[in-house]
C-alpha cells in the first residue's frame, strides 16, 4: 500500500493507535464523513482535517501549509484502509452485507483490477476478517451503492467491457507506433491519449502494446531506452511494490529487467528516507567506539515483548472503556533502569538512522544502506510503541482525576494519549528524572483545555492562533538587528555551556564565527578532520551531535536564524 503522503495525517494515524478501539471506530466514520466532502480543486488545512477526524482542536503550531484536496483525497483514503486494519473484526458482526474484492467483481461482471480502478475514484474499502481467518478489504453494501449511484456511467462502461478483437489490437499497435515516432512523447502519454481516444482503460492498452512488443522484438514501438523511466512510471512501480505485488510481475507488467526494477525502487527508498525528519536526544556517549555493543546489549535485556493480554487493546475492535481498562491493569509498569535503558536506546536508533543516512546518494543507490536505514527506524518504532504502551496506565489515572463536569473520560483518554506520545519525543533521559514525573504536567495540561471551566480561555487562545494564521500570509519585515545579536550572545553562550572543547572547534570550524553571516572562514569536514587527526565520517557524527544539542537548546526561530 503506497503510505500517506502528508507528514501530519501519517503521524496522527500512528497516534491513533494507542486509542480505545470504541474510539478508533468513530473516528474510522468521521474520517469516511470527511473524505465525501472533500474536492480535488480545493486546499485545506491540515487543522480541519485534525478536528473533523478526532473532534479535537489540533495542538501544533497553526497556519500549516494548505493540503491539496487531491493528494488529501488520496491520503484519506489510505488513511481509512489502514486505521480500519487496526480494529479489523469479523465480517459476521456487521450489520449490513460485506462483499470481498472477488465477491463484488462477480456480483458487478467486473474485473477485480477494474475494482482497484474504482477505489481511486471513490469507493471505499475497510479491512475485515473473513470467515478463513484473513484479514483482507473488504465494501459495505451501502458503500458500493452509493458510489455506483454517483458514477452510473462508469458502472455501465464496465459492465459492457468486451475483450479486443484482433482488427482493434491492430488499430492499437499502429496507433501507438505514429504517436511514438512524434518528439516527446513518452510511452505513458501515448497509453494514456489512446485510451482516451478508443474508450478503453489504460491498462488494456499497455497491456496489448506489451504483448506485441514481446512477440516482435524486432520491431519494437518505441524507441526509448529501457533504462530511461518516467517519473510517473517510477512512482506507479514503486507504489505497487509497495503494495507486495511479486517482482515478476512488475517486470512483466513494465516490461523491465530485474535489476532495473530493483534501482528504480531503491531510487524511490532513498529519497522517501532523505525527506523524512528525524530527531533525537543527543549524547555523547554515542560517539564511544563501543557504544553499538554496549547500548543494544543492555537495552536487550530491559526490553520483554509484551503479552497477548497487553497487546489485545490495540488491535481488537469493539473493546468497552472497561475493558479497555481491566487489560491495561495488565500491562507490565517499567522500572527506572528498565525506563531509562528503553529511551536510550530509542534515541541512540534514530542517531545511527541519521548518521548513516547521511552516506545515502541518489545517484548511486545501496540497497544494503537503505536496509541499514529502515532497519533502525523499524527498531526505533518497537521501542516507541513499548515505551507508550507502558505508559497509558499513567494517563488514566490522570484522566480520571479530569472527568469532572460532564467531560466524558473515553474523550479525555485519547487526549492524554496524544500528549504522551508527544512528550516521549521531548524527553530527555540524561537528567535522571523518571519520565512519569515529566510526562504527567504535560498530560494534565493537555486535560486542563477538555475542562468547562477553561472553554473561554480556550476559545480565545484559539481566535489567537486562526489570527496568527492569517497574519504569516502577509509578508513580514525585515529581521530587527537588535534581536539577532541577542540570539548571537545566546548562542555563544549555549556553545560554552552545552558543547564539549572538540564540539566547540567543529562547529565554528564548519559554520564560521558567531556573529559574521557574510563570508564566514568555513572548513570542509576533512580539513577538519585533519586538524583533530579524527577520519571524515567521525567529524560528521561529532558535528550531527553539536548540531542536535543547540537545537534543543535555543528556540526554533533563533536555530533557524542562525543557520538559515
Amino acid at each position: 500500500m503506497r503510505r500517506i503522503q502528508h507528514k501530519a495525517l501519517a503521524e496522527l494515524l500512528m497516534q491513533l493507535r494507542f486509542t480505545p478501539a470504541a474510539k478508533r471506530r468513530k473516528q474510522l466514520d468521521a474520517a469516511e464523513k470527511l473524505y465525501a466532502i472533500i474536492e480535488a480543486g480545493k486546499r485545506y488545512p491540515f487543522e480541519f482535517v485534525f478536528y473533523r477526524i478526532t473532534g479535537f482542536q489540533h495542538k501544533g503550531p497553526m497556519g500549516g501549509e494548505l493540503i491539496g484536496g487531491g493528494q488529501l483525497r488520496e491520503d484519506l483514503r489510505i488513511f481509512i484502509t489502514a486505521l480500519s486494519s487496526q480494529i479489523a473484526e469479523p465480517v459476521s458482526y456487521e450489520a449490513e452485507k460485506v462483499y470481498a474484492v472477488e465477491e463484488l467483481a462477480k456480483e458487478l461482471g467486473i474485473s477485480t483490477k477494474t475494482i482497484g480502478r474504482w477505489r481511486k475514484r471513490g469507493l471505499l474499502a475497510r479491512k475485515f476478517i473473513f470467515p478463513n481467518g484473513a484479514k483482507r478489504l473488504g465494501f459495505f453494501k451501502s458503500t458500493v451503492d452509493k458510489f455506483l449511484a454517483a458514477n452510473a456511467e462508469l458502472a455501465a462502461n464496465a459492465k459492457s467491457f468486451s475483450r479486443l478483437s484482433s482488427t482493434e489490437k491492430q488499430k492499437i499497435v499502429k496507433r501507438a507506433t505514429v504517436l511514438a515516432g512524434k518528439t516527446g512523447v513518452s510511452r505513458q502519454d501515448v497509453i494514456r491519449r489512446i485510451a482516451a481516444e478508443l474508450g478503453r482503460s489504460r491498462e488494456t492498452i499497455r497491456s496489448t502494446l506489451v504483448a506485441y512488443e514481446k512477440s516482435h522484438p524486432d520491431r519494437p514501438i518505441f524507441k526509448r531506452p529501457a533504462g530511461v523511466t518516467q517519473p510517473e512510471e517510477a512512482a506507479e512501480i514503486y507504489n505497487l511494490f509497495k503494495q507486495k505485488v511479486p517482482l515478476r510481475d512488475l517486470m512483466k507488467r513494465f516490461n523491465r529487467s530485474k535489476s532495473s526494477i530493483y534501482r528504480i525502487i531503491n531510487v524511490r527508498r532513498a529519497k522517501s528516507l532523505l525527506l523524512r525528519k528525524i530527531e533525537f536526544i543527543a549524547s555523547d556517549e554515542f560517539l564511544q567506539d563501543d557504544a553499538k555493543e554496549t547500548i543494544f546489549a543492555e537495552a536487550q535485556s530491559a526490553v520483554k515483548p509484551p503479552d497477548a493480554a497487553t497487546v489485545e487493546p490495540f488491535g481488537r475492535a469493539r473493546r468497552s472503556l472497561p475493558e479497555y481498562l481491566n487489560v491495561l491493569k495488565k500491562t507490565p509498569v517499567l522500572n527506572r533502569e528498565r525506563e531509562r535503558e528503553l529511551f536510550r536506546r530509542y534515541n541512540y536508533l534514530k542517531y545511527l538512522a541519521c548518521v548513516t543516512r547521511a552516506g545515502i546518494n541518489t545517484s548511486r543507490v545501496l540497497s544494503g544502506r537503505i536496509r541499514e536505514v529502515e532497519g533502525y527506524l523499524a527498531a526505533a518504532e518497537e521501542t516507541h510503541r513499548i515505551i507508550i504502551e507502558a505508559n497509558l496506565r499513567l494517563v488514566v489515572s490522570i484522566a480520571r482525576k479530569h472527568a469532572t463536569g460532564g467531560v466524558n473520560l473515553s474523550d479525555l483518554i485519547s487526549e492524554g494519549n496524544f500528549a504522551l506520545i508527544e512528550t516521549v519525543e521531548k524527553f530527555d533521559y540524561r537528567r535522571g528524572f523518571r519520565f512519569a514525573t515529566f510526562a504527567s504536567w504535560a498530560i494534565a495540561k493537555a486535560f486542563a483545555s477538555k475542562t468547562p471551566s477553561r472553554t473561554a480561555r480556550r476559545d480565545k487562545e484559539t481566535a489567537a492562533s486562526h489570527a496568527k494564521m492569517q497574519e504569516d500570509f502577509r509578508e513580514k519585515d525585515a529581521a530587527d538587528m537588535a534581536a539577532i545579536e541577542r540570539t548571537h550572545q545566546s548562542l555563544a553562550q549555549v556553545i560554552e555551556d552545552e558543547l564539549t572543547q572538540r564540539e566547540r572547534y567543529v562547529v565554528l570550524s564548519r559554520f564560521g564565527p558567531i556573529g559574521q553571516p557574510i563570508k564566514k572562514k568555513t572548513k570542509t569536514l576533512k580539513q577538519v578532520g585533519e586538524d583533530l587527526g579524527l577520519s571524515k565520517e567521525r567529524v560528521r557524527q561529532i558535528e550531527l551531535i553539536a548540531l542536535q544539542k543547540l537545537r534543543q537548546s535555543l528556540s526554533p526561530k533563533e536555530f533557524e536564524l542562525l543557520t538559515g
